[in-house]
């Protein structure tokens, strides 16, 4: 290759360095621009150019920079006499296009550096590098059921010569495309991104290989390069599913549900386990929604499955019809031309989905019974009338075709409150309704009903429930939570707390009022006297003692209860609560409990011979001495003397019937009180009864400003019991205390403050007795069995 000399004109600085003076000079500058054809074959070295200066004294040049004294290192050389510049080897014009050096003039005769500039080898490129592409091989994946036209894969592909240049410019092309088929045709753009035109078909070719050429457009040579591309078709859904047939029975029998009673079996030619082959089925005509159906993933079969229960009376076949589809939506591709320029002509085919009518038979089977409203609710009143009717459930056998005698039953009635007619169904209060009672809750009485098929084996039942709300009456009374409390023994007013409860609703309950009547009416009271829980107050007159007081306790309606409450005042230094046996830590030695004992068996003889009627004189306080034997009336008395700290054991009692007055529920005799404490009682007994209960006593009918009343011997009985029970109650609380024996005397002359009874002798007529009722000759006849004869005599004249 010949050397190309080119001249160039520097435009810059030129720096002349001397040792001299700086003088001025007239001076010419001609330099030649020197260029270097990449990869030049040679020989070498050759020469390149020459450098000349105009002096008139001797010069030595001097050339260093990129090729000389810099990579790349000794491809060029300067003589540094003539200025000679020479090539010694090739340069790449890929490596350095380029070759910036410096050159230096130098005086001989004093080394100081007389010309210093800048120089520029230019490397001239050829078309030495082909295009190379970024990868040799490309493999892709595309759908079979891709449309014509679309994007396929994009080839790039460089080239290192200059850019810009015909050695760089980039030229592709589809050289060849293996299997080559009739219905798709590759093409690929200027800018390297292949497409094609047509229909795949993966039956026909599921793979194409395709080789690409990339080749510049070199003026002396073109080069060229290759890259392979390969297409991998994924099988697309372009054939049907088509439903071949069915198996299994097809029978189910009712009120069964998760069995399969067909297979629906379908075949597809697409591959195997891709979204084309796998195939959906879909159900029409199951109005009630009684079927579900899926596929078997390794066979593509199609499982019906019952889901809900069937019903042979509601109906006896289903008609079903089934179809079929792939997961992936059907496409169809079809070449009808080829033009020359632009995409091809193809047409497309909607999809037909494969069905079949498939029967559903079931099968009978014995049903239960069933009841037309299995869950009621009604509404009764509380305390209705036995005998009455309450509700009426109604059972069908759903078995229309083979019907069954069916008969009713009570299933649960926890109070047993209710029958059932057990062939119409109708139910009836067997027992008085109470909405008090534990097993009612919030007011509503639950009972469940059963209904069986009596002619069948096994017998099949049904259940229907009943809710029953009872409305509440005003049924139950106030009743005191305690009827024995204690109160503390002062000089002021005291009080404790009462509480009451009514098992009744509202308004039928409280709050309460509450009442203190009777004798002790001024000396307790309450404070507030409305309320749950109020405070009974002691007045300051009111000595230590046991007290039995007459409460009245209202309800909102107005309904009361006359209640005895048992009230011992005691000092509270000595017990904090003297109605609470407390457990002693002291042991009474036995002379203590001798004397105990001995005390309480003469209380005990002082009541017998006080409660038995004997034909000796009776002595109450101011009586007189003698009474007439043959009469042994009992006179009431109403002397009492404050009496010692006690405690009474609270007396069971009954619950009074609704409505009527309560009266005393015993007579509870106050321990420690005077000689004669028990008459005063019996007294109290006997005006009690006389005002709430007249029907149990007899009272004579006279003229006189006195009358006598007497008291039956069950009732005498009674209150010895109860006296003695209050005795042995006594003897165990007195545990805790220090025995202490008392002294008996007559204390009548030494009680001044007390008034005595005016019972003038006078006035006292056994004949008196004569008229009176049965129940007081019963009396007399108990206490002298002498003068039964005479009491029967008398009774027949009362008749």
């Amino acid at each position: 290759m010949a050397t190309m000399f080119n001249y160039l004109v520097l435009v810059g600085i030129i720096c002349l360095c001397s040792t001299e003076p700086l003088r001025r000079h007239k001076r010419s500058w001609i330099i030649d621009s020197f260029d270097i054809v990449e990869e030049h074959p040679g020989p070498f070295p050759y020469e390149l150019g020459q450098i000349k200066l105009d002096r008139n004294y001797l010069v030595e040049f001097m050339l260093k920079g990129k090729g000389v004294d810099e990579d790349p290192k000794g491809v060029l050389s300067i003589d540094s006499k003539t200025g000679v510049i020479k090539v010694h080897r090739k340069v790449d014009f890929e490596q350095y296009s380029v070759l910036m050096l410096t050159f230096q003039a130098k005086n001989e005769s004093n080394s100081a550096i007389d010309t210093q500039l800048g120089m520029e080898v230019n490397i001239l490129d050829i078309n030495d590098n082909p295009p190379m592409f970024k990868r040799k091989v490309y493999n892709v994946n595309i759908s079979e059921a891709a449309k014509q036209g679309s994007f396929v894969v994009g080839v790039l592909a460089t080239d290192k010569d200059a850019p810009g240049s015909l050695n760089s410019t980039i030229d592709y092309k589809i050289i060849s495309v293996t299997p080559a088929t009739k219905n798709s045709e590759f093409y690929i753009q200027d800018s390297g991104a292949i497409s094609f035109k047509g229909c795949f078909d993966y039956e026909v070719a599921n793979k194409y290989t395709i080789t690409v050429e990339a080749k510049d457009r070199g003026e002396v040579v073109k080069l060229s390069s290759t890259a392979t591309i390969i297409i991998n078709l994924l099988d697309g859904n372009n054939h049907i599913p088509v439903i071949t047939g069915q198996t299994g029975s097809g029978n189910v029998m009712e009120g069964t549900n998760g069995t399969s009673p067909l297979k629906i079996h379908t075949t597809d030619t697409d591959t195997r386990l891709t979204g084309a082959w796998r195939v959906r089925y879909s159900i029409q005509g199951d109005k009630g929604g009684y079927f579900s159906i899926h596929t078997d993933p390794e066979t593509n079969d199609g499982i019906i499955t019952v889901i809900k229960s069937l019903d042979f009376e509601e109906q006896r076949e289903h008609k079903l019809t089934i179809s079929v589809e792939n997961e992936e939506p059907y496409f169809s591709c079809e070449v009808k031309a080829k033009p020359i320029d632009g995409l091809w002509t193809v047409i497309t085919n909607p999809s037909k989905p494969s069905s079949i009518n498939i029967t559903i038979t079931v099968e009978d089977k014995n049903d239960p019974p069933y009841f037309l409203d299995p869950n009621r609710k009604i509404v009764m009143e509380e305390n209705g009338v036995i005998g009455a009717f309450a509700d009426k459930v109604t059972a069908v056998d759903p078995d229309t075709g083979r019907p069954h005698k069916l008969e009713y039953s009570i299933g649960q009635d926890p109070a047993g409150w209710f029958r059932v007619n057990k062939t119409s169904g109708e139910i009836f209060v067997k027992e008085t309704l109470d909405r008090e009672s534990s097993h009612v809750t919030n007011g509503t009485y639950t009972v469940t009903v059963l209904v069986t098929e009596m002619d069948d084996h096994p017998r099949m039942t049904g259940t229907a429930t009943i809710q029953i709300y009872i409305e509440d009456k005003n049924d139950n009374i106030p009743l005191l939570k305690e009827n024995v409390v204690s109160v503390c023994q002062s000089d002021e007013v005291s009080s404790t707390e009462i509480t009451a409860y009514d098992p009744d609703g509202d308004p039928y309950s409280g709050p309460f009022s509450f009442e203190v009547i009777g004798d002790h009416k001024g000396e307790w009271s309450f404070d507030p006297s409305y309320g749950i829980t109020v405070h009974l107050v002691k007045d300051k007159s009111v000595h230590a003692s046991l007290y039995i007081l007459i409460v009245k306790i209202s309800d909102k309606q107005g309904k009361f209860v006359l209640q005895n409450l048992s009230v011992a005042a005691c000092d509270c230094a000595v017990s904090p609560n003297c109605l609470l046996q407390r457990n002693t830590q002291k042991k009474v030695g036995s002379s203590a409990i001798g004397i105990t004992i001995f005390a309480a068996l003469m209380i005990l003889a002082c009541l017998l011979l006080s409660l038995t009627c004997s034909c000796g004189t009776v002595n109450f306080g101011n009586v007189p001495d003698k009474v007439d034997n043959g009469t042994n009336a009992l006179l009431p008395s109403n002397t009492e003397t404050p009496g010692s700290d006690c405690k009474v054991p609270p007396i069971p009692w009954k619950k009074p019937p609704v409505g009527n007055v309560i009266p005393p529920r015993s007579l509870q005799v106050q321990v420690g009180s005077s000689s004669n404490s028990i008459e005063k009682q019996i007294w109290k007994q006997i005006q009690w009864k006389k005002r709430y209960q007249g029907s149990t006593l007899i009272r004579r009918s006279s003229h006189r400003s006195q009358s006598a009343y007497f008291i039956s011997r069950s009732t005498l009985q009674s209150l010895l019991s109860q006296r003695l029970h209050s005795i042995q109650f006594l003897e165990n609380e007195l545990l805790d205390y220090e025995p202490h024996l008392y002294a008996f005397e007559d204390i009548s002359d030494k009680c001044e403050d007390l008034d005595p009874i005016a019972l003038p002798i006078n006035e006292f007529d056994p004949e008196l007795f004569s008229d009176l009722g049965p129940a007081f000759k019963h009396l007399a006849s108990i206490c002298n069995p002498g003068m039964r004869e005479k009491t029967e005599v008398m009774k027949n004249g009362t008749r």
